[in-house]
């Protein structure tokens, strides 16, 4: 039995309800599959399931009740028509992309990327002879530029990590599909309550479920939506044959928070701008990035296609990484973590851990200064977190 999802129904109710599978025992809270397989009631039964003449389940490395509940929660949630669960947002990422292109193929991507992201285009790809061209994400021109009779794939992160910088989706998308490329968008440091990249033009969304949509540092999992026809001609048996499956447990977990996922994130970004605004009047930051502020670099688009600010802040301090570092180390309540969107915060140096593998030069260029600082605000008290901040920086 499925609930149904009226289209008329709120994001916070479609969070509780959608895609909701009861078993014949009419559990309130979804149910937990623990299981690899299933079995039929005839072999013709089988055949037919494994034809797809048949819709119901098979096995978990193909599909899960459980992990279906979430991949169509998540699908209303997006306002997409498809959803795939994998075993992590990697994966996610890795697999949208292999979906889509071919070996002769190229992909443009923005250059200011989560570090294993950059992986993936400029060394993972090439290995299958699939070529690529990093670009600045907020030149238009460049886009146009990198464009080649094999450009198969656009690839950005909006916002970027851990630079928060913010690219203009629509116009990316119109670019893209005048040369007939797909547009694949990574949206964790927004979620899709404060952004909608596919009613921006984008193909297909990809997510870190690990980050907001788990959001309390337990399970790991990612997600790819689009279209149903983008799913099933692209990744649909790629994804049966190689794999990436998410768990159960995982999927079951996710989709607990999913439910409290809004008054997680609305709380977390009124406490990032707060925490951005005290930070942007002290004389020890020397630059201070924070997508709802008037003066983040792309204010002007940031109006235009997000809805909300985000639960990141991004500062650098002065005395490059040794100050960076004594910030760090002088925080109490605040921890040092590479994860984000959890209900605690967490701060990272992102040039010694998600982006260190790239040379000075490299991390300049995609503005990932010595002394840049990532802060992912969690659910304490503002008031506490800002006390422990201003301690940290009078060690710097």
């Amino acid at each position: 039995m499925t609930t149904p999802s009226p289209k008329q129904h709120h994001l916070e109710t479609e969070l509780v309800h959608a895609g909701t599978l009861r078993s014949a025992f009419g559990e309130t809270s979804e149910a937990l599959f623990l299981t690899q397989g299933h079995v039929y009631d005839s072999a013709e039964q089988c055949e037919a399931r494994f034809k797809g003449d048949d819709p119901g389940f098979i096995y978990a490395r193909f599909s899960n009740p459980t992990v279906a509940m979430l991949e169509r929660r998540m699908a209303a949630f997006e306002g997409a028509e498809a959803c795939r669960a994998t075993a992590t947002g990697m994966a996610a990422v890795t697999a949208a992309l292999m979906g889509l292109v071919r070996a002769g193929d190229h992909v443009v991507a923005a250059r200011a990327l989560f570090g294993s992201c950059r992986y993936v285009v400029e060394e993972h790809l090439p290995r299958f002879g699939v070529t690529s061209t990093l670009v600045d994400g907020t030149d238009l021109d460049a886009w146009r530029a990198a464009v080649t009779p094999e450009t198969k794939v656009f690839f950005l992160e909006s916002p970027a990590n851990p630079t928060l910088e913010v690219i203009d989706i629509a116009a990316v998308a119109g670019i893209a599909k005048a040369c007939g490329a797909k547009l694949v968008v990574d949206n964790v440091f927004a979620t899709p309550l404060w952004q909608r990249p596919l009613a921006l033009g984008a193909d297909c969304v990809v997510y870190s479920a690990t980050k907001h949509i788990d959001g309390q540092g337990r399970c790991l999992g990612g997600l790819i939506l689009g279209s149903n026809q983008l799913i099933q001609d692209n990744l649909h048996t790629p994804l049966r044959q190689t794999g990436p499956a998410m768990s159960p447990f995982n999927a079951w977990v996710m989709l607990k928070s999913l439910e409290t996922l809004p008054l997680r994130v609305r709380r977390q970004t009124e406490t990032a701008g707060m925490v951005a605004d005290w930070l942007a009047g002290r004389s020890e930051v020397a630059r201070l990035i924070y997508p709802g502020r008037a003066d983040h670099p792309q204010a002007d688009i940031i109006a235009r296609q997000m809805s909300g600010a985000s639960t990141l802040v991004a500062f650098e301090v002065h005395g490059g990484k040794a100050g960076a570092f004594r910030f760090l180390n002088a925080l109490t309540l605040i921890r040092i973590s590479n994860n984000l969107g959890d209900a605690k915060s967490l701060v990272v140096h992102p040039g010694t851990t998600t982006h260190q593998r790239f040379t000075p030069e490299v991390r300049a260029q995609m503005g990932v200064g010595e002394g840049l600082v990532r802060f992912s605000a969690g659910l304490e008290h503002p008031d506490d977190l800002i006390a422990d901040i201003a301690a940290a920086l009078a060690a710097i």
